[in-house]
């Protein structure tokens, strides 16, 4: 069955843009200042959905500073922060495949959107160094509204800035690589559509159809597919 389609939103970090390289290098930085080892880098990436202070946490974790105060942490992260601010866009990229599915989407005058939980004053600044910012249609972010997701009130922010109305939510496609983005895409009557790509624990691997997305597409390659050429959508 053809679902018809008017509009397509991501999440950020780890499913439309591949940043883990910059917190890579960052949390490289603090930890050379520090002298301390750097975790892996396979490590770093599975806790970028996570958040800055997942981040900061691991790095300690890794060097055994466990007896580190509320504030001390409040501190590293806060550096992390700045550090990102600084330097916010020095290998971070589209992944492979998705600036096809967002040029497809324009010419079909179809609006894309973000829906993330970074802060707003980090979105805007890699969107505008990604020259992404121009193109997209709405950007919500935790600044925006009184519950960030999994709580569906960012979906329904973004269906009202694209003057579609919440009964039209399942004409709304929303892409995500974390748990808490299927289930506010669910709540809001969304088709979901699983990053399983992107900065995903091992753990969390195992149980990813428990997540109850609509789709599970496992690479770059196979979510442009699954939009563009499975005959699964519509574009209206």
């Amino acid at each position: 069955m053809t679902q018809f389609v008017k509009a397509v939103l991501f999440d950020l970090d780890g499913t439309l843009i591949d940043t883990a390289a910059d917190f890579v290098r960052i949390i490289s930085k603090m930890s050379r200042e520090n002298d301390w080892q750097a975790p892996p880098e396979a490590d770093i990436r599975e806790q970028v959905s996570a958040g800055a202070s997942a981040m900061v946490q691991l790095m300690l974790r890794h060097n055994d500073q466990l007896e580190v105060s509320e504030a001390e942490l409040l501190d590293f992260r806060q550096q992390f922060l700045d550090d990102y601010e600084a330097e916010i866009c020095v290998d971070s990229c589209v992944f492979n495949e998705l600036e096809a599915v967002l040029t497809a989407l324009e010419e079909k005058n179809v609006p894309w959107g973000i829906v993330t939980n970074k802060p707003r004053y980090l979105a805007e600044q890699l969107l505008k160094k990604m020259q992404l910012d121009e193109r997209c249609a709405v950007l919500i972010c935790p600044d925006d509204v009184s519950r960030s997701k999994p709580d569906p009130e960012p979906m329904y922010m973004a269906l009202e800035k694209l003057a579609i109305p919440r009964g039209a939510a399942g004409c709304v496609l929303y892409v995500g690589d974390h748990i808490r983005d299927i289930e506010a895409g669910n709540a809001a009557g969304m088709p979901t559509i699983l990053a399983a790509y992107g900065y995903i624990p091992p753990e969390d691997q195992k149980n990813l159809k428990k997540w109850n997305a609509d789709y599970i597409t496992n690479t770059p390659e196979e979510l442009n597919r699954l939009l563009l050429s499975s005959g699964k959508f519509e574009y209206l």
